[in-house]
């Protein structure tokens, strides 16, 4: 073979060209994941509890719909109820774990009636703190009764 078979580069030509932000396609959102690593023992159910009550397998159908969408699908879809004005709720039978990140964004996904998944929202992940069976982490008055 002669050396006029292959085509002489310079560095110039290996240099990559960026894309306009235009060309690029436009970002995708997430969908939501789960993460136990804050769950709390001490304060609210255990899983145990749960599955004797006939509410585990709820929960776990429940996160696996939620686990369909984007935090703000879920959010769009009043599946997910996120508590952006506090930090935490004022009146509550919870405690802050100190084990949970300071300044997060607390999340409720309810199950059925006032049976609810509490825990917070960071990035796509939401984090399970708490199983709230008989809705303790918001108190809130009670509707038409």
């Amino acid at each position: 073979m002669s050396k006029a078979f292959f085509k002489i580069r310079d560095k110039k030509s290996y240099t990559r060209k960026l894309k306009n932000l235009e060309d690029k396609k436009p970002y995708k959102e997430p969908f939501i994941v789960f993460s136990l690593k804050y769950f709390d023992r001490n304060q609210g159910q255990e899983f145990g509890e749960w599955e004797n009550d006939g509410l585990l397998s709820l929960a776990l159908d429940r996160v696996n719909q939620l686990s369909q969408y984007t935090i703000s699908q879920a959010i769009h879809n009043n599946i997910l109820t996120l508590y952006t004005q506090i930090e935490f709720p004022a009146n509550t039978t919870f405690v802050y774990p100190k084990h949970v990140p300071p300044n997060v964004t607390w999340a409720s996904l309810h199950i059925q009636g006032k049976e609810c998944v509490i825990g917070f929202v960071d990035d796509n992940i939401f984090h399970i703190v708490f199983l709230d069976r008989h809705h303790e982490f918001w108190i809130s008055p009670k509707k038409n009764t």
